[in-house]
């Protein structure tokens, strides 16, 4: 007994380090969310009533499909970065991502928005007929191609048989307007971009999932982490020509994680009744408010155990509502335990639906 406890010891500092770093990260974020502030300004009455006329303005009934526009046929520009002795290409993608609002009045914040008008990739492909693709979306502040080589593990995806695109998000990484321009307005305190963001963003992914499958990659699935998580759940809601989905410590209710960090006014009732209006606003684009599009054994749903930032509780839920596969790693939203034990189950998953052509590395 007294051993065990002593090898649980530093596993429960670890979770307590975690823990602490990811309330780190919180405190900060809000300390840098100006625009927030300028939202938590508002008088509870008027916030609730531009909410509740939001939500009239993105009520379609059940046709989601006159939110979420069908993929269409694209042409992509192609940049060789390089290829290594053992025969993996490095290739840039690019693509006009042509993004028509569904509300007009934000239409003039996304035309001014240049370089958010491409839709980009990074391929990982190996010599040889096209392999099935894992396409992998980060987290917020993220999109940075150098960064995100170095959170995913490319080699072992490629080491399984998979090949690898680095997927960015609208408003992130080369889709940024500049190292120095802020946080990115996607997502934030102004429900509408949030909304259009995202539908933004299944019309570029979409787009991409079908020229990867004409490329000839003979299935296409999708990952990402945090809000990449979030973008992999909605997909999976959406895009029902994807082999498997699988969301990792996700963002799963952006209302729930505004309320968490009190951008909902201070007082309890006020709080609640905001929180509500607010997530009438997101069901258009939420994942717990759609059905999967593809089968719930098609899909893993990842948490992180002290995660602060968003709770396991989120992950869970999401889990629950798609009726799929779901399993824990230990630590926060951004220092985790056991990562290379989650992707080997990863692997093994793939394996099991017959996305790879041989066992997962173990």
């Amino acid at each position: 007994m007294f051993r065990a406890e002593m090898r649980a010891a530093p596993r429960r500092l670890f979770g307590a380090a975690a823990a602490a770093v990811d309330l780190a990260v919180r405190r900060t974020a809000l300390a840098r969310t100006s625009d927030q502030r300028e939202a938590n300004g508002l008088r509870h009455d008027v916030r609730v009533a531009l909410l509740r006329r939001l939500e009239r303005r993105y009520d379609v009934g059940h046709s989601s499909e006159v939110f979420f526009r069908e993929p269409r046929n694209i042409w992509v520009s192609e940049r060789v970065v390089r290829t290594d002795r053992r025969g993996q290409s490095v290739i840039d993608v690019n693509w006009p991502s042509d993004y028509r609002t569904f509300i007009p009045d934000v239409q003039e914040r996304f035309d001014a928005a240049t370089k958010n008008a491409t839709a980009t990739a990074r391929l990982f492909v190996k010599k040889g007929p096209p392999r099935p693709l894992i396409v992998l979306i980060h987290g917020y502040l993220g999109g940075v191609h150098s960064a995100e080589r170095r959170i995913w593990p490319v080699p072992f995806f490629s080491r399984i048989g998979l090949d690898v695109a680095l997927f960015v998000l609208p408003f992130h990484g080369p889709r940024a307007e500049g190292p120095f321009s802020g946080l990115p307005p996607f997502p934030g305190s102004d429900p509408r971009i949030t909304n259009e963001g995202f539908r933004q963003a299944m019309g570029d992914l979409r787009d991409f999932t079908r020229w990867a499958l004409e490329r000839g990659h003979p299935q296409v699935g999708v990952s990402g982490m945090s809000l990449g998580g979030y973008t992999t759940a909605l997909a999976a809601t959406v895009e029902p020509k994807l082999a498997f989905a699988i969301p990792i410590i996700p963002l799963v209710s952006v209302a729930d994680v505004a309320l968490l960090n009190g951008h909902l006014g201070s007082l309890r009732r006020e709080a609640e009744i905001q929180h509500r209006a607010l997530e009438a606003v997101y069901r258009i684009a939420s994942p717990i408010h759609r059905e999967p599009v593809i089968a719930g054994s098609s899909i893993f749903v990842i948490g992180a155990d002290r995660d602060q930032i968003t709770p396991v509780a989120q992950a869970k839920r999401l889990a629950e509502h798609f009726h799929c596969r779901f399993d824990t790693m230990h630590g926060g939203h951004v220092l985790q335990l056991g990562r290379s034990e989650m992707f080997r189950k990863m692997g093994r998953f793939l394996n099991e639906l017959g996305v790879l052509s041989r066992r997962a590395a173990r």
